[in-house]
């Protein structure tokens, strides 16, 4: 049976992971094989006020072009302080913000973009998140996402399920078993553009606010 969104919600509810100082280390191999440009190539269709959602320790921030204004929201302190050393480093002006998906402190319409990379999979409450993150984004705002996911496929989808409570507890939280790409839709959003890698683990997904959309969603 399908669970809806917030069937989700008290099994990923779960204090911040604290693991900033080896978070780095164990990311480095994957962002020089991969994940650095996917990154890059999700930054490049950034548009106008951008929010980045999860910012962790600021992986993504090197990647936003130069003469951009980004906005980063990160909710462990940990985190958040090796992001600022990121965004002293990056090309776009950036700035660091501690706070919590579910309940972003910004008005309505505040962002052109949102951007999450690997921070869905934490968040308590993923109805609400992308509630929040529809509700600061403008009509018609960008929603760009590169997230892993619950596979598609037998047996992987159900260990995945199966490990998801133990390996939550050990890495901040993170759930193995997000439907992040039906979730998305379930909160409204129309995807535009949606892309699979590592036998559909990892998910990079464009999606649009859909108040005044004409386009054809499209995949591939």
């Amino acid at each position: 049976m399908t669970e809806p969104v917030s069937a989700m919600t008290g099994a990923n509810t779960s204090p911040p992971g604290g693991h900033a100082a080896v978070y780095d280390a164990l990311m480095w191999p994957f962002e020089r094989a991969a994940l650095g440009a996917w990154r890059r190539r999700l930054a490049a269709r950034a548009r106008g006020r951008v929010l980045e959602v999860g910012a962790g320790t600021g992986s993504q921030l090197r990647w936003y072009p130069a003469g951009g204004a980004v906005t980063a929201l990160e909710p462990d302190p940990g985190m958040a302080a090796r992001a600022r050393r990121a965004a002293a480093r990056a090309s776009a002006s950036v700035t660091v913000v501690e706070g919590v998906a579910e309940s972003l402190p910004f008005a309505a319409a505040s962002f052109d973009t949102v951007f999450t990379s690997f921070s869905l999979c934490t968040v308590a409450d993923p109805a609400t998140a992308l509630g929040e993150l529809r509700r600061v984004l403008i009509p018609g705002g960008r929603l760009l996402m590169l997230e892993h996911v619950h596979l598609p496929w037998q047996p992987g989808r159900r260990l995945q399920s199966l490990a998801a409570p133990a390996w939550a507890a050990v890495a901040g939280g993170c759930r193995l078993d997000r439907d992040t790409g039906r979730f998305v839709r379930e909160a409204g959003f129309l995807v535009l553009r949606e892309r699979s890698h590592v036998l559909g683990w990892i998910a990079e997904l464009e999606a649009r606010s859909p108040v005044g959309l004409q386009r054809t969603p499209i995949s591939g």
